[in-house]
């Protein structure tokens, strides 16, 4: 069997939102809400989406892709998360595994801290990923997340 290759990398976001912790912290948890900003949008076709928001609990999406993207229409993707710590309104920390085409392509662990400031919340973003042969690596992965977080952006009237 040929050796397989992993790649590791990190990132941090930081983005100020106007509402209080509270609220930026409720487009996590509220399953509507996170939906509409983090599975649903344009470049995918969205076949599934489904959450368990407490610690040990999970989050499933399964979509394809479309055809502006670098990988072939209808291509499926996978994203399997775990919740592994959940203080609200203070933090979330996760794992989660994507599979592009059945291949898995990365594994993640991710915090996500709502720390309150005098314009209301800064969010910390931190991501530690593993990418596999095939995997989007670091650089398409940060700046995939960053379209997320202007994606919330927007689910919070921002």
């Amino acid at each position: 069997m040929p050796h397989q290759f992993v790649t590791h990398g990190s990132f941090t976001i930081e983005r100020r939102f106007r509402q209080p912790p509270s609220k930026v912290f409720a487009a996590f948890a509220d399953p509507a809400k996170k939906r509409r900003w983090f599975a649903e949008g344009p470049g995918f076709h969205l076949d599934s989406y489904e959450t368990d928001f407490r610690e040990e609990g999970f989050e499933r999406s399964r979509f394809r892709f479309v055809a502006d993207k670098p990988i072939e229409e209808g291509t499926p993707c996978t994203n399997d998360t775990v919740f592994l710590d959940i203080v609200p309104n203070e933090r979330i920390v996760f794992a989660y595994t994507m599979k592009v085409a059945g291949s898995r392509i990365s594994s993640s662990h991710t915090t996500v801290e709502f720390l309150p400031d005098d314009t209301g919340t800064l969010m910390v973003f931190t991501e530690q990923a593993a990418f596999f042969e095939g995997g989007d690596g670091i650089v398409i992965r940060e700046q995939g997340t960053r379209d997320l977080i202007e994606s919330l952006a927007r689910e919070l009237g921002e």
